[in-house]
C-alpha cells in the first residue's frame, strides 16, 4: 500500500523524472526498495552518447530516496553526503536503478543503489547519507 507522499510523487512526479522517462517498476516498503526505469536520451549526453554525470547522480538520488518515502515512516528526506562511483560510461538508453534503505534510524537514513544499462551491466552506485523526519 502507498503512503500519501509516495503517491503524490508517482501520481505527480517531479518535472525531471517525466523528462528522464521515469517509472516507477517496484517498490517494497517492507524491505526498503525501490526500482525505477529511465529512458536516457542525447539531451542528457556529452561526447557523443555519454551520459553526463549529473544525470547519472539525479536517477540513482532518485530511487533511494522513493525506496525511503516507500516505507510511509517519513516526513522529508535531505541528502547530507552523497557518494557515486562510476564504473562506466552510462550511455544514452535504458536504465534500471534499484535503490535500497541500508539502515533507518530517527533522524537519518543510510542508503544505497545500483545504476544498470540496457547489457544488465552496473554503471554507476551511490551511497548516501540522509537527514529524515519521521511521519
Amino acid at each position: 500500500m502507498k503512503g500519501k507522499i509516495l503517491t503524490h510523487m508517482t501520481e505527480s512526479p517531479p518535472q525531471f523524472l517525466k523528462d528522464m522517462g521515469c517509472e516507477i517498476t517496484y517498490v517494497d516498503p517492507e524491505k526498503g526498495i525501490c526500482e525505477m526505469d529511465f529512458l536516457m536520451d542525447q539531451r542528457y549526453c556529452h561526447s557523443g552518447d555519454i551520459i553526463q554525470g549529473g544525470f547519472v547522480t539525479a536517477m540513482l538520488d532518485a530511487v533511494t530516496t522513493f525506496a525511503t518515502f516507500g516505507t510511509n515512516k517519513i516526513k522529508y528526506l535531505a541528502s547530507l553526503e552523497v557518494k557515486v562511483n562510476f564504473y562506466e560510461a552510462s550511455r544514452a538508453g535504458k536504465f534500471h536503478a534499484i535503490g535500497r534503505i541500508d539502515r533507518m534510524g530517527k533522524s537519518t537514513a543510510f542508503l544505497s543503489g545500483d545504476l544498470f544499462n540496457e547489457a544488465g551491466q552496473r554503471t554507476a552506485s551511490i551511497t548516501t547519507t540522509a537527514k529524515i523526519s519521521l511521519v
